[in-house]
């Protein structure tokens, strides 16, 4: 039986760990609401609020379109991952296709550094004349995101005994069939699991959207960056965009969670 001392000590330990996650917010909560002539003076902690970065932001600037297109961004990325994720990751774990290098060589995709890969994508789209739209940047996101969600699902595909895609087939259906009525149903926690994933790894990117955009079709991340100008950094407003990037995110990881969990559970199908 745990003892008193060891109750108290784990429950310090708890409340720091908890104090040093929640603080970084708690800090851009308050400089996003402070006066202008206390936004650089971070030990203020008690001040009158003011609401002008949060108005200038979201009334006088561009970072809800910004912010728009990352959504867009994320999800078209998202749903074209799965699209072609889930047969390749049944492929994978139905039929062995490639063998386990060709699994191996996913993930050796996914460890490509984005300064590499930034090259050939930007005269690809040069090319393709689709520089400064967010189709670039979507297409950009795949190299990331598709080898991630494919090898994640595969663990899922594996989860799911073969006896049932055969009777599926002995009642009339074809492979496929079986593929998209039965097993997908049954892994629908892992798809939400790694669409989830995918769209926070997705909304956090930055790099790519920098370089392939100049304008309209910046996503948050990069606009955020914006702020620090030739004048100084505008800590104030870009505490206002970082909170908005923040959200979706906090949201997303309480889904990650369920799902996860929802899919752990799966994990024991007979």
């Amino acid at each position: 039986m745990e003892s008193v001392t060891g109750r108290i000590a784990r429950n310090l330990v708890l409340i720091v760990a908890l104090i040093v996650v929640i603080f970084p917010y708690f800090w851009i909560t308050l400089t996003s609401i402070k006066p202008p002539d206390l936004v650089a003076k971070p030990e203020v902690l008690f001040f009158e609020p003011v609401w002008d970065n949060w108005r200038e932001v979201l009334f006088d600037s561009d970072v809800p379109r910004y912010m728009l297109n990352s959504i867009m961004v994320g999800t078209m990325a998202v749903l074209l991952a799965l699209l072609v994720g889930s047969p390749a990751a049944y492929s994978f774990s139905r039929f062995r296709t490639g063998g386990a290098a060709f699994r191996i060589g996913i993930l050796v995709a996914q460890m490509i550094p984005p300064a590499i890969m930034i090259i050939p994508i930007y005269l690809i789209m040069y090319h393709a004349r689709l520089l400064d739209t967010i189709w670039a940047v979507i297409v950009a996101h795949l190299t990331f995101v598709l080898p991630m969600v494919t090898w994640f699902l595969i663990g899922f595909f594996d989860e799911v005994p073969v006896d049932i895609e055969e009777q599926a087939m002995v009642d009339g259906c074809t492979q496929f069939q079986a593929f998209y009525r039965v097993v997908l149903p049954i892994i629908s926690p892992g798809l939400g699991a790694s669409a989830i994933f995918a769209f926070v790894l997705s909304w956090n990117e930055m790099f790519y959207s920098l370089l392939l955009t100049g304008g309209d079709a910046r996503t948050l991340p990069a606009a955020i960056s914006g702020f620090w100008t030739f004048r100084g950094i505008e800590l104030g407003k870009m505490s206002v965009a970082v909170m908005m990037a923040i959200v979706p995110v906090l949201i997303a990881s309480f889904f990650i969670q369920r799902y996860m969990v929802k899919a752990m559970g799966r994990g024991a199908i007979k």
